[in-house]
């Protein structure tokens, strides 16, 4: 098991939100609330405030930019095999919908193949309700540590 699963685990997601936002001080700029994480799935909230708007008022390329990488990279970490690391090399976005509410984010891996290393793709998609507005392929480059 990851070491950021045991901490999800342990912590509960409430803290471990704040942790994460702690270690990587981008991520607290969305003030993301990771509500669950596993292998293969990873599910990121956050709320639709000032901080994170655009000049239109929806939710800003970069926030929902922000809140993929959090989901995946996470996702990731509790996926591939203890013996192993990552980093992303790459991310590919399209905006679907204007993102006018709350976010939420979710890397869906059961698709992808945590065994193998060099270049993975992990999907995600952001939501406003049930309305998909955000679409990403984040490319993580995994390596044997």
């Amino acid at each position: 098991m990851s070491q950021m699963l045991q901490m999800f685990q342990q912590a509960g997601a409430s803290h471990f939100s704040t942790m994460i936002g702690q270690v990587a001080p981008y991520f607290a700029s969305i003030a993301p609330q990771m509500i669950e994480l596993r292998p293969g799935y990873a599910e990121v909230h956050f709320a639709k405030r000032r901080e994170v708007l655009n000049h239109i008022g929806t939710v800003h390329a970069i926030a929902l930019c922000n809140a993929a990488e959090l989901a995946a990279g996470s996702m990731t970490d509790a996926s591939i095999p203890g013996d192993c690391r990552w980093i992303p090399r790459g991310m590919t976005v399209e905006y679907l919908a204007k993102a006018d509410g709350d976010i939420r984010t979710v890397a869906d891996g059961s698709e992808v193949d945590w065994g193998k290393t060099g270049d993975i793709k992990v999907p995600v998609m952001a939501y406003v309700g049930d309305k998909a507005v955000f679409r990403a392929e984040i490319t993580m480059y995994v390596s044997r540590t």
